[in-house]
């Protein structure tokens, strides 16, 4: 099923299509320029995160629900078309941070994202896309039965499966559609570690100057592999429409997954500054990503109290 399914072209009005596998159509905005707040309005102004939970037992309940035929028939219920000529199946040292994030919709659909773990206070943060989570620019309308399995690969789950415990956005991304990007709390394991302990930790940087080669990685539902394999496009990233961009075709399925900075292939590390967005075009050529600043550096930072 999609979540935002890549229809049609990228619109004027500076509009882009979401990345996420699902079952309604959903544009996102690119983020508008800030303007200038006055005192008296800034000890007024409201928090810049927005946050949802789970209750214990529908953490239970989600890792019950995710078994291996329900992960088996996501994959199967969605073909993209066949995977793009700037899209290559990682053949590289094992990613263990990055994984496939398991949900069900606010449309009550089964689908999927992308998601990194990455180096925090609580050992527990993971990144994602903001719609890959919640509806854009639709407060109440968020996602379910969230489950992180790192290292995705095939029906294999090295790791295990974290279930997600607390959801954090940008506030404007939930009431206004702009600034996708999230950070999610999961709990430990059915063993009791948590989850950088078991698979180690990306780390993250905020506030960089765009430039530079990127390696993006994502699950998308495209043929031959339909999610169950992590593919990789490697570009130069420039700023664009308020974000930054790479050439790739990579489409849904993809969302969430990181942009790394200083990335060695032979030893699989690098540094998080973005995640997939939107494309450009139904047939895409274009990847973009929110540029991480001060209110993404607050999310993560609060997840990593959670």
């Amino acid at each position: 099923m999609f979540d935002s399914p890549l229809t049609g072209s990228r619109r004027p009005v500076r509009r882009a299509m979401a990345l996420a596998v699902a079952g309604t159509a959903l544009a996102l905005a690119v983020p508008a320029p800030a303007t200038a707040i006055s005192g008296a309005d800034r000890a007024a102004a409201p928090d810049p995160v927005s946050s949802f939970g789970f209750t214990t037992q529908e953490r239970k309940d989600a890792l019950a629900y995710w078994t291996p035929a329900r992960i088996k028939a996501v994959g199967k219920s969605v073909d993209l078309g066949p995977t793009g000529p700037k899209t290559k199946t990682w053949t590289g040292p094992q990613l263990k941070t990055v994984g496939r994030l398991f949900m069900v919709n606010a449309g009550g659909a089964d689908t999927w994202c992308t998601a990194t773990a990455v180096q925090s206070a609580n050992r527990s943060v993971v990144m994602t896309a903001g719609h890959c989570v919640r509806r854009s620019a639709s407060p109440v309308n968020t996602n379910m039965s969230m489950v992180f399995v790192p290292a995705y690969s095939k029906g294999r789950q090295p790791y295990g499966a974290f279930a997600v415990r607390t959801v954090l956005t940008p506030r404007t991304f939930g009431e206004e559609g702009t600034n996708d990007v999230a950070a999610m709390v999961v709990d430990a394991d059915r063993s009791g570690r948590r989850l950088t302990d078991v698979v180690g930790g990306t780390p993250i940087a905020f506030n960089r100057a765009v430039g530079g080669k990127i390696s993006s990685f994502g699950y998308p539902a495209t043929h031959p592999q339909l999610g169950e394999e992590l593919l990789r496009c490697v570009g130069t990233e420039k700023k664009e429409n308020g974000q930054q961009m790479i050439p790739c075709d990579m489409t849904g399925g993809s969302s969430g997954g990181p942009w790394l900075a200083g990335f060695d292939e032979a030893t699989g590390k690098g540094t998080l500054v973005s995640v997939n967005s939107a494309l450009d075009a139904f047939q895409p050529t274009k990847m973009y990503g929110e540029i991480l600043g001060a209110t993404a550096k607050t999310m993560y930072e609060r997840a990593g109290r959670g």
